[in-house]
């Protein structure tokens, strides 16, 4: 900084604040201009871990992500994320697996990240928006699944769930609860669904023998393609006798037979929101691509 600051005749200080692009701080274009040309030709970069020391933090935002909600969603929230940050110097990180407290305090002890998000927490409680996400969340992603199955005459609807319960899950089978009430449809009905040969197949039979249901929405496309693969284990005709509908666009849904329908969901404004809201920055002019169904067979 010393030498940068020599070679365009400016101070230290006046360095610092072109460098970091303080905000407070009234620089002329001029001497800013000076400043980073001296920069350039000197090689100069700021140094991290004493930035970190100045700042309080690094300019590190980490990312936990349950690799079993991997999909359209997440992909380009991370992407909409990912670039955001750049933008403002700072990197993301993506750690996959469930946090726990002596792991985040691990983390936070060995990079000191400027901030933590957790995706399934802030997409299943509404925090990318104020309305809870009935707009444009997690609420009104599940409800335009459950809008489909209503709109191609299905009045008793099912939702297929992961074996293991998670607070995201518990938040998706909620919503699809309100979201069939909404419609004046019979109360909703849930079924934990393995894998066909870990009992899915067996689960399946005993579930559609108790429950008069004519359409299944799966938590995810992966659960959806496992009631698929059931059903046709068992002689089920689909859609004849039972629709299926999955949930965030794999691109395995269009592998299968018959092509699954799925809700496609682009999370990129989403991601972006959450870096600026991290950062302190506004997060107005940033809306998110609609969530849309993906019509193929199984409907």
């Amino acid at each position: 900084m010393r030498d940068v600051a020599a070679a365009s005749g400016v101070s230290q200080a006046t360095v610092g604040f072109v460098i970091n692009d303080t905000p407070t701080q009234t620089i002329s274009p001029a001497t800013r201009e000076r400043v980073l040309r001296a920069a350039k030709e000197l090689g100069y970069v700021p140094h991290a871990i004493a930035r970190a020391m100045r700042e309080g933090s690094s300019r590190i935002v980490v990312l936990n992500v349950d690799a079993r909600l991997e999909g359209n969603y997440s992909r380009s929230y991370i992407s909409g994320l990912d670039d955001e940050l750049a933008l403002h110097e700072h990197i993301l990180v993506v750690k996959h697996g469930h946090p726990t407290d002596e792991s985040t305090a691990h983390l936070t002890h060995m990079v000191s990240p400027r901030a933590i998000i957790d995706f399934a927490a802030n997409y299943s409680s509404g925090n990318e928006l104020a309305d809870g996400g009935w707009t444009d969340g997690l609420a009104a992603h599940t409800a335009i699944q459950m809008g489909h199955l209503a709109d191609c005459g299905h009045r008793r609807l099912a939702m297929a769930l992961p074996e293991h319960q998670t607070a995201f899950a518990r938040a998706r089978e909620e919503f699809a609860r309100q979201a069939v009430e909404r419609l004046g449809l019979p109360p909703l009905v849930s079924v934990a669904m393995p894998e066909p040969d870990a009992g899915g197949v067996e689960t399946l039979r005993a579930f559609l023998r108790d429950e008069p249901v004519t359409a299944i929405a799966g938590f995810t496309d992966e659960v959806a393609l496992r009631v698929l693969k059931s059903a046709a284990a068992l002689g089920v005709r689909v859609p004849g006798d039972l629709a299926v509908i999955g949930y965030d666009a794999t691109a395995y849904a269009a592998l299968s037979s018959p092509g699954l329908t799925t809700v496609h969901i682009d999370a990129e404004a989403h991601g972006r929101r959450a870096a600026r809201r991290v950062l302190g920055l506004t997060e107005s002019g940033l809306i998110a691509a609609p969530a849309h169904v993906v019509v193929r067979e199984s409907v």
